[in-house]
């Protein structure tokens, strides 16, 4: 398995044609305490870039992009009743959804862990 990154703050963790999605530590320190995630809906086809769904934290609702093309195949429903186990473990517990990838290509852009710490840094100086 294989975890890229995107400009936005998400991530996506690869196996096989499926990947798994959620937004990075950085970006639920930003938001802050989240009260409210609207998922995708299993079935739906998102296209890269475009809106997938939305977080609201205490201090704002951000919008969570495509990072990649395919069809929802699950969402992690335990966030309806526990928005905060994306504060608690962003990269882990409180992944969004599950897609399967219809277009590998668009993964060669995202950058990988290394190439992401080196993005927060720029941001922090």
């Amino acid at each position: 398995m294989t975890t890229k990154y995107s400009k936005d703050h998400e991530w996506i963790t690869i196996d096989g044609d499926t990947g798994t999605v959620g937004i990075t530590d950085h970006a639920q320190e930003q938001l802050g305490e989240l009260v409210y995630v609207e998922l995708p809906e299993v079935g739906a086809t998102l296209e890269m870039g475009e809106d997938a769904c939305v977080v609201e934290s205490v201090k704002a609702a951000s919008e969570v992009y495509a990072i990649c093309s395919g069809e929802v195949t699950e969402v992690n429903e335990e966030l309806a009743d526990a928005p905060t186990t994306v504060n608690e473990n962003a990269e882990g517990d409180g992944w969004l959804y599950k897609v399967k990838i219809s277009d590998a290509a668009e993964l060669e852009d995202l950058m990988d862990a290394a190439a992401y710490q080196e993005l927060l840094k720029d941001l922090d100086e």
